[in-house]
């Protein structure tokens, strides 16, 4: 992303809480997303990495008001989503767009390909029956499908082809900010660069902004202008990729990017990997203090008494750990 950055999306202090049980049986709160704070600038990619159960799709679907937040603000070219009852939303739902996971199960498999990419143009009444038509077509190939696919059923396609069509149905409104939740992880890795590569060419071409949600951390590097690390709901680091990759300073962002492979196997067997020990904490009331702390080789009294905020460290390059200046000074003695 070059020039000036211009904010499109900022989230302030972002809440989603779930809460199951009775009163009698005592209810039980999970802190899905507990208090995230993100600006994300038009044309850029914005990666959101972290383990299974972190909270990232969660924040996801909460940005674009899949689920009502808790708490805190989502300001969408200065307007505070976050508080527009439902009835107000159909505008902002046509500039921030989504693609799922699982291609399939987003698919709505009694609807042909034509129904379901001409979904969003007419209940926005963006274009004529004739003139919709010949957008599907466009549409299908952008996405590398060709105009007979456009009279089949979900089932009658590959995993890379249902994605394709998802992202079809994605483009059909012209949003301005996708949400791209974890896209690639159920597909062959085969088909993953294909639609990761497609995915940029869109991106140039019609200067669209992503939050890419993934698990694959050599995959977000790649396509990432700016990475978000999340671990149990919290923000722990955020920087440009590869500022990220070269000077990781949370202890968790360290472990993480241990853990990826090198493909030269001589080399892969010489990494230093850093193994995580102690439990997980809760998502469900969970205690104050750092939520890695249980996990962190490093913690004092005050990780465990104290929840960090997020700091900038160096330009642009924000983290959430009281010991961070600390760690990073024995590491580079």
């Amino acid at each position: 992303m070059n020039g000036e950055k211009v904010p499109l999306l900022e989230v302030r202090n972002l809440k989603k809480y779930f809460v199951s049980g009775s009163r009698l049986a005592g209810r039980k709160v999970l802190t899905a997303v507990d208090g995230i704070t993100l600006t994300i600038y038009k044309g850029e990619t914005f990666g959101l990495v972290g383990e299974s159960g972190c909270g990232k799709t969660t924040a996801g679907r909460t940005i674009c008001r899949l689920y009502n937040p808790t708490g805190g603000e989502i300001i969408f070219d200065g307007v505070d989503v976050a508080r527009l009852k439902e009835k107000d939303l159909r505008s902002f739902r046509r500039r921030v767009q989504m693609i799922f996971q699982d291609p399939y199960a987003s698919l709505n498999t009694r609807m042909t390909v034509t129904d379901i990419i001409s979904e969003g143009i007419r209940a926005n009444k963006l274009l004529s029956r004739e003139d919709a038509k010949s957008r599907i077509y466009e549409l299908l190939d952008l996405v590398g499908l060709k105009r007979e696919h456009a009279s089949r059923y979900p089932h009658e396609f590959s995993g890379g082809q249902r994605q394709r069509i998802g992202i079809a149905r994605t483009l059909a409104v012209e949003p301005e900010l996708i949400i791209c939740d974890e896209p690639i992880s159920a597909l062959d890795v085969s088909i993953q660069a294909q639609i990761v590569n497609m995915l940029e060419d869109l991106q140039a071409e019609f200067g669209l902004t992503y939050l890419f949600i993934a698990h694959d951390l050599s995959m977000v590097r790649h396509i990432s202008d700016r990475i978000g690390v999340m671990y149990l709901g919290k923000l722990a680091e955020v920087a440009e990729s590869d500022e990220l990759y070269t000077h990781p300073y949370h202890p968790y962002t360290q472990s993480l990017l241990s853990s990826i492979p090198i493909p030269d196997p001589r080399e892969n067997a010489k990494q230093k990997r850093i193994v995580l020990q102690g439990d997980v904490m809760s998502p469900i009331n969970p205690k104050p203090g750092c939520r890695f702390a249980p996990r962190c080789r490093y913690a004092k009294d005050i990780c465990r008494t104290e929840t960090p905020e997020l700091r900038e460290i160096t330009k642009d390059h924000t983290i959430a750990c009281h010991l961070a200046e600390e760690i990073n000074a024995d590491l580079n003695t």
